[in-house]
């Protein structure tokens, strides 16, 4: 790098979606906020904030119902709920997700049985999922990673043959496209979250979305402790907890909705363009799409062949780290089935409870049964991503990608 250079390079700080810097955040959330607050109505049960939400997300994905909730760990455990699983019976997910939408199986006594990934997009797929269907599967969880949608098309025909219920976990995939439908709406229930760093944000939140009236029905019981609100004769129905979304976080995510559509396509821009400048680096590879799909760059990533750059993934996010880049080599540091909760099931004082009702298969984690698991999480490294990256931004994480490369190839030579 020449002194030009570097000092051009040293003046460029990438926004961050954990303040601020790189989030959509303005006069239009303040404007709704000051009106919720003026109102002195906070609680969704009374107001109109939150019910508008639903009824503009229901109306942008083109679903019958949406049903707001507190968190995107709610929305997943809704869901599960309106599945209504007997204790014992299997749920097959993903080991490369988030423990929140591991925990809401365990919670209603059903198993998590982890299918494969593809390692070119750390997704599962029909082809994982159908050795791990049994006469207990009760559903699919599957999750749309880094805003790639997974191949939903042999995934609900497989389900469908089986009578399977597909649950879409889209926290990471506002607005993504699988077959030319909006993920979310593919299945029997889809799941989004509003946490910090996702596409669009209240602090936390969630929203369920489905056009069965019986699972809308389950879903927003379970959100208002199973007390049917409206009904004429309304009762405690089943157990369930409070997982309201407060009208502050109705008027904050009322604004975000406006703002998803324009927010996504500068993610897919700068994603174009960081792409094209990668496109020619052997032992790097970009993201892999599905031919009928649409990604939405929740993260940017990146595999890694360790063969062709010295020190892998690794190696490459330190270097990137010396430009102000932060990144994630791995993900995650394991799949979700060597965390202790599942590995050692700690669950129920010391019950172990719902492993004790689990076949011996369901629950074999060996690694020898996931090797697109630990090839993916070996390769990737997942770049920073959102919405107000710009075009000077793109090219400074491009001209580090290309620096750290070269130097780690120079080592390869050498050596």
């Amino acid at each position: 790098m020449t002194q030009a250079a570097a000092e051009e390079e040293s003046e460029i700080t990438l926004p961050s979606d954990q303040d601020g810097s790189g989030r959509m955040l303005g006069d239009e959330e303040l404007a709704l906020l000051r009106k919720v607050i003026e109102s002195g109505t906070l609680t969704s049960t009374k107001g109109t904030a939150v019910s508008a939400v639903e009824r503009r997300f229901a109306e942008m994905v083109g679903c019958d119902q949406a049903v707001a909730c507190s968190s995107g760990t709610t929305a997943i455990h809704a869901a599960v709920v309106a599945i209504d699983p007997e204790p014992g019976e299997e749920i097959v997910t993903s080991p490369i997700t988030d423990m929140g939408a591991i925990a809401p199986i365990l919670y209603q006594g059903a198993i998590p049985v982890f299918a494969d990934v593809d390692p070119r997009t750390c997704n599962i797929t029909a082809e994982t999922i159908e050795p791990c269907l049994s006469e207990r599967t009760r559903a699919i969880i599957v999750t749309h990673l880094f805003g790639n949608p997974a191949e939903m098309g042999p995934i609900l025909d497989l389900a469908r043959r089986r009578s399977i219920p597909v649950i879409e976990d889209c926290a990471q995939a506002y607005l993504a496209r699988s077959g030319g439908r909006y993920v979310g709406t593919l299945g029997a229930i889809g799941c989004f979250s509003l946490q910090q760093g996702k596409h669009i944000t209240a602090g936390e939140g969630g929203l369920v979305v489905t056009d069965d009236p019986e699972l809308a029905r389950r879903t927003r019981l379970f959100v208002n402790k199973a007390w049917g609100y409206g009904d004429a004769n309304p009762d405690h129905y089943f157990l369930a907890l409070n997982g309201r979304m407060t009208e502050l976080q109705g008027a904050v995510t009322l604004a975000q909705l406006d703002k998803l559509a324009d927010g996504i396509e500068r993610r897919r821009a700068m994603a174009r363009r960081l792409t094209g400048r990668l496109a020619d680096l052997p032992g790097i590879e970009t993201p892999w799409i599905a031919a009928d799909a649409e990604h939405v760059y929740w993260r940017y990533c990146l595999w890694v062949d360790q063969g062709q750059l010295p020190g892998g993934s690794p190696a490459l996010g330190a270097g990137l780290k010396q430009h102000g880049i932060a990144s994630a080599p791995r993900y995650i540091q394991k799949p979700a089935f060597q965390c202790a909760v599942v590995r050692d099931q700690r669950t129920f004082g010391n019950s172990r409870f719902p492993f004790t009702l689990a076949r011996p298969e369901a629950i074999d984690y060996a690694p020898e049964r996931f090797p697109g698991t630990f090839d993916g999480l070996e390769r990737i490294l997942v770049l920073p991503w959102n919405e107000r990256y710009t075009e000077d931004h793109v090219d400074h994480i491009a001209f580090a990608i290309r620096s750290q490369h070269a130097g780690l190839r120079k080592d390869l030579v050498d050596g």
